[in-house]
């Protein structure tokens, strides 16, 4: 159960994702800033109009912006979907929620534009309503106001899809590296595995698995990762790619087809070629290496059977357990415990 509430500046490395958002906001011709959940800018505005610029630096104004960011920002959860309005100064608006694991922690705000006279008639919602139109009576500001560029409603829609597809991937791809960082982090410390499952308080159930699986796959090749001086030599260049694949991806369940045609030649060379060269049959051959590679496992860390056979790429626990009895004359359990006393 979930029992912390991530925060933007923990997902997002800001300074990065400000160059995102300046690039974003020149290709989609928006002025974008990205707020927390409460409306309060996290990002610096990218592409500002003047006029937005004026009244987001007005001391009696700029609260209004943030109202407005904020409800735009909560509309936008409600819906799950991009928010398209009216801001309290009549100016076109979209609200891109981030949400994670069904929590609102932010979003992106775009826009400062005005729909064309002919699709005025699209009837935006305005969630703030401005009560001092008296900025409006100064000449300077007006003409900052009608210098507001335009754009159809139908475009103000692509980008905003666009946005949110954006920002999921790049949020979703944050949060997972994030994860994996503070797990390494922790991993690095004199208490080792201590404390390691509170790094977990506050992700998303899809980033914890991401993490346990990266993890997995980063112990097993600490553990497994073979030299060549421990490859089988063979003279023959034709097999080098099938065996370099082989020791590269300990965890794929290759089979002797697919080998052969990384060699380009057919499977029943490769299987003549690979018994003379190797002085065992392919399929033999794998799983022997297989074996090896999970005796280390079993003696060095505290994976499960069923885990040392999915990271290795057995169909199936069943399918390992067997394999690894038929040449060791003992199940991985039994061995596991026996090394353990030794």
């Amino acid at each position: 159960m979930r029992t912390v509430c991530l925060k933007l500046n923990q997902i997002l490395d800001i300074k990065k994702w400000q160059k995102l958002q300046d690039s974003m906001a020149k290709v989609t011709n928006l002025a974008i800033i990205t707020v927390d959940y409460k409306g309060i800018p996290v990002t610096s505005h990218s592409c500002p109009h003047p006029f937005c610029q004026y009244v987001r630096a007005h001391p009696g104004l700029a609260k209004y912006c943030i109202q407005c960011d904020s409800r735009a920002g909560l509309e936008a959860v409600r819906m799950n979907a991009p928010y398209i309005y009216l801001c309290h100064c009549n100016i076109v608006d979209l609200a891109v929620p981030i949400i994670i694991d069904g929590l609102y922690i932010g979003a992106i705000m775009a826009g400062q534009v005005h729909l064309p006279r002919d699709e005025r008639k699209f009837r935006l919602e305005k969630p703030v309503s401005f009560p001092d139109r008296s900025i409006f009576k100064d000449k300077q500001v007006m003409e900052m106001y009608s210098a507001i560029p335009t754009m159809a409603y139908q475009e103000v829609e692509a980008v905003s899809n666009m946005l949110l597809d954006f920002c999921d991937y790049v949020v979703e791809e944050a949060i997972n590296k994030n994860l994996l960082m503070d797990i390494l982090e922790q991993l690095g410390s004199p208490q080792k595995m201590g404390g390691i499952t509170d790094k977990f308080s506050g992700y998303p159930a899809s980033s914890i698995e991401f993490a346990k699986q990266a993890m997995s796959s980063i112990i097993i090749k600490s553990h497994v990762d073979t030299g060549d001086t421990d490859r089988p030599v063979c003279k023959n260049q034709t097999l080098k790619p099938a065996l370099d694949y082989i020791y590269e991806n300990k965890g794929e369940a290759v089979n002797q087809t697919q080998m052969a045609e990384l060699c380009h030649i057919s499977a029943s060379y490769f299987s003549r070629l690979f018994s003379k060269e190797i002085g065992e049959g392919f399929s033999s051959f794998l799983a022997g290496q297989k074996v090896e590679w999970s005796k280390r496992l079993l003696e060095q860390t505290e994976l499960t059977v069923a885990q040392i056979s999915d990271e290795l790429g057995f169909n199936d626990p069943g399918h390992f357990i067997n394999t690894f009895k038929r040449r060791e004359n003992i199940t991985p359990g039994v061995y596991r415990k026996y090394v353990k006393k030794v």
